[in-house]
């Protein structure tokens, strides 16, 4: 099935989100989307799923033209998305979950398809764990599943590897290459161009919310970019400008549930000043690790201290993290962080405890305009969470963030994002907040955790694996040590 966008527009009020957007995927196809975040691939693949209308223009499959007003004609039409932000239920299990929209089976054939894909896909996915138990990454390969169990012919996906390991890409791309062999029209929406250029045959540069390139495989790395940001962004060499104090966080043999294996036999001190890098597979401790630090998750064995203080083993242990100066961005923005439904204007009138809990509009309105300009946040006060690109959201959260932190936990804070994105946000962390401030964050970008960490810790099973500084290892040692091979733990 081929999908023309002829002549689309997207309006959000006198701000113009699409403007006169043409182009063509074909069945049979994988065709790439990129673009810095905020430029519109998002919205343009909302308009097609029938999550958001359009302003302007038309929308033909197989030369005919479709009115898409809400995701259930959307999904008659075979049209299927797999978004960034997981869309699922979590009080309910993977198998309830991959349920969903699907014919009707009984419980022992969904249980056996469930299965099947699994294992064509290389994922582990236990059916009757509650999703609300699972990682980012082990919800987008659900919701995945489910689409194609659903038969969706036409596939859009959002930034499909930024929660997966690299086995689990090694298993996906080969697949999704099987799937548009068999026919399906696949659209790829991402910021990592390497992924693009060996899945896609086609590609299509959006900037502003207009189209700027368009090229067949093979691709030209620097005219991508050029057309993504008006010229190729300089990687930034690394530096350090901190000092590194006295001890803060302490971790005593701490033993906890979490993820796939919890944390088992844990014992990690980190000084003031320290960028602590946390890889892994998915599921493999990392998290537990930094909601243990946040007191979001309580130990069933051993202590963590913060700033020498032991955290209670009570719903109280958050609150003392946080009157500790201690901040976390989780990796799921809508879910855990923000307000999906609120605006802008009414989460910087909840920011700070010092403050009254809520603020006049017109003040809340100033702080949200200078938040939105100091933070160059593309959206405007009255607009919801949900309105924002992932990389907005992001810029959001950080303008959220305490400024006098001295213990800031991230998961994954570059997820989604473009690299010029990701850029500002090291930037910020590392220039902006305090230099005694430490940063404990992970990241399945393993790139990412060297250039910027100056030591790691790699997980294995619920166990750490290898704690040293970021210049006595190399890429590969690390990349062994995530898979517990002990030639590298040694």
């Amino acid at each position: 099935m081929d999908v023309k966008f002829q002549n689309i527009s997207k309006n959000f009020g006198s701000v113009k989100a699409l403007t006169d957007v043409t182009l063509t995927a074909h069945s049979g196809t994988i065709h790439g989307l990129i673009g810095e975040n905020g430029a519109g691939k998002s919205t343009l693949m909302k308009i097609l799923t029938g999550y958001q209308s359009k302003s302007g223009g038309k929308i033909l499959i197989d030369g005919s033209e479709i009115q898409l007003n809400d995701p259930r004609q959307a999904s008659k039409h075979g049209i299927g998305m797999l978004y960034q932000e997981p869309m699922d239920f979590t009080p309910l299990t993977v198998l309830e979950n991959f349920s969903l929209g699907s014919p009707y089976q009984g419980r022992r054939e969904l249980r056996f398809s469930l299965e099947t894909l699994t294992i064509r896909f290389g994922f582990h996915l236990d059916p009757d764990r509650l999703v609300e138990q699972l990682t980012v990454g082990e919800r987008q390969q659900i919701e995945l599943l489910r689409l194609i169990h659903c038969k969706t012919r036409i596939l859009i996906l959002d930034e499909p590897t930024t929660g997966i390991s690299p086995a689990q890409k090694e298993a996906l791309f080969p697949a999704l290459q099987q799937l548009a062999a068999d026919g399906m029209n696949i659209l790829l929406v991402s910021h990592k161009l390497e992924e693009v250029a060996s899945l896609c045959s086609e590609v299509t540069v959006l900037r502003h919310g207009r189209i700027t390139h368009h090229a067949h495989a093979p691709f030209h790395f620097p005219e991508l970019l050029t057309a993504m940001f008006g010229s190729v962004p300089e990687q930034k060499n690394k530096t350090h400008c901190r000092t590194q104090g006295s001890s803060i966080l302490l971790f005593e043999n701490v033993e906890a549930t979490g993820e796939r294996q919890g944390l088992q036999h844990c014992v990690v001190a980190v000084n003031e000043g320290e960028v602590i890098g946390l890889a892994g597979l998915d599921g493999a401790g990392q998290s537990t690790l930094l909601r243990l630090a946040a007191g979001l998750a309580i130990p069933n064995k051993g202590n963590v201290q913060l700033f020498g203080n032991t955290l209670p083993k009570s719903n109280s242990a958050s609150q003392q993290a946080q009157k500790l100066d201690v901040s976390f961005l989780p990796a799921d923005r809508l879910e855990e962080a923000l307000f999906a439904d609120m605006s802008l204007s009414d989460h910087f009138s909840l920011r700070g405890r010092q403050s009254s809990f809520w603020r006049s509009i017109k003040k809340a309105q100033t702080l949200a305009k200078n938040g939105i300009r100091e933070f160059s946040i593309k959206g405007n006060p009255e607009d919801t969470a949900q309105d924002l690109s992932g990389g907005n959201q992001q810029r959001l959260l950080l303008a959220l963030l305490n400024p006098h932190s001295r213990l800031v936990l991230l998961e994954n804070p570059t997820r989604g994002l473009d690299i010029r994105s990701g850029q500002w946000v090291w930037h910020y962390l590392l220039n902006t907040l305090s230099p005694k401030t430490a940063i404990l964050f992970s990241s399945p970008e393993l790139d990412e955790i060297l250039h910027y960490s100056d030591r790691i810790i790699v997980f294995h099973d619920g166990e750490i694996v290898m704690d040293k500084a970021v210049n006595e290892t190399s890429h590969n040692a690390v990349a062994t040590a995530m898979t517990g091979m002990k030639e590298a733990i040694q």
